[in-house]
């Protein structure tokens, strides 16, 4: 085993292993991985900032230069500490995907460890909803559960549980009922809150022309690994979330197919 210790080769007086390039190798990819999450965010500065205070530091330290090296090595020495304060959502966000990756994708264990979501999920009622509500433009937003409960959001929204049924998700987001601002969460086949106040997406490049309803959606996406249905108050369009993407102007035929992928085995109302 000490062979992937051994030099392999020098660079300026510096011996390189076969562990060395691997450590390069995996800063290399966490590196590619924080840029791609602040990519497109107010946050992408600071991050070629902090990356640009490193390389200068170590310029300035190989070419010993004492004062600016104990300046920056003073700073970089906090790094971590700023790296977590400036960068909460997007820590938060990665290792959200770290804990999803693509088992969630995949829906392999989430099948195990979530069985009850999708057996019991009827799909038909929220199908028939979003579908009048296309025709009559009335706006909404549906957030499914996966492995997330999200009780951080239904704490401090209208409290319901009732199984879900096309009657009740009507009058919820009937245009004059006062559960009309705001997103339905359902959970377990029950419709658990109304009212509820989603996280916004911060996200630079987001689509101009889609309004606060589609931002908050995909700011919940970020945020959890739920599915989120919005139907537009504008033009009538149906379109879903998950994991922080958007799919725009769904027919009867893909959203039935979409909810069918993620929740297998739809009940009949």
């Amino acid at each position: 085993m000490d062979i992937i210790w051994e030099p392999i080769f020098t660079i300026a007086s510096y011996d390189i292993s076969f562990m060395d390039l691997i450590d390069l190798a995996l800063v290399g990819y966490l590196l590619f991985r924080l840029y791609r999450l602040a990519k497109g965010t107010s946050s992408i500065n600071i991050f070629f900032g902090l990356i640009a205070i490193y390389f200068t530091f170590q310029i300035v330290d190989l070419l010993r230069m004492r004062y600016i090296t104990q300046i920056l090595g003073g700073f970089i020495s906090i790094t971590f500490i700023v790296i977590v304060i400036l960068f909460q959502q997007e820590i938060r966000k990665y290792l959200s995907q770290i804990g999803k990756g693509k088992v969630i994708k995949n829906q392999k264990l989430l099948k195990i460890f979530n069985t009850k979501n999708e057996a019991n999920l009827n799909i038909d009622a929220i199908i028939k909803a979003c579908t009048t509500f296309q025709k009559s433009k009335t706006g909404a937003i549906i957030v499914l559960t996966l492995t997330d409960n999200l009780n951080y959001i239904t704490e401090s929204a209208v409290q319901i549980d009732s199984k879900i049924s096309f009657p009740l998700l009507e009058s919820i987001f009937y245009k004059n009922s006062p559960l009309h601002d705001g997103a339905v969460i359902i959970r377990n086949n029950r419709i658990v809150a109304a009212r509820c106040i989603l996280p916004v997406s911060n996200d630079d490049d987001f689509p101009g022309e889609l309004g606060m309803r589609h931002r908050s959606a995909v700011g919940m996406s970020e945020h959890s690994d739920a599915v989120t249905l919005i139907v537009s108050e504008e033009n009538g369009k149906i379109s879903s979330t998950y994991d922080g993407n958007i799919e725009i102007d769904l027919s009867e035929k893909q959203l039935k197919n979409y909810l069918i992928e993620k929740f297998h085995n739809p009940t009949d109302s």
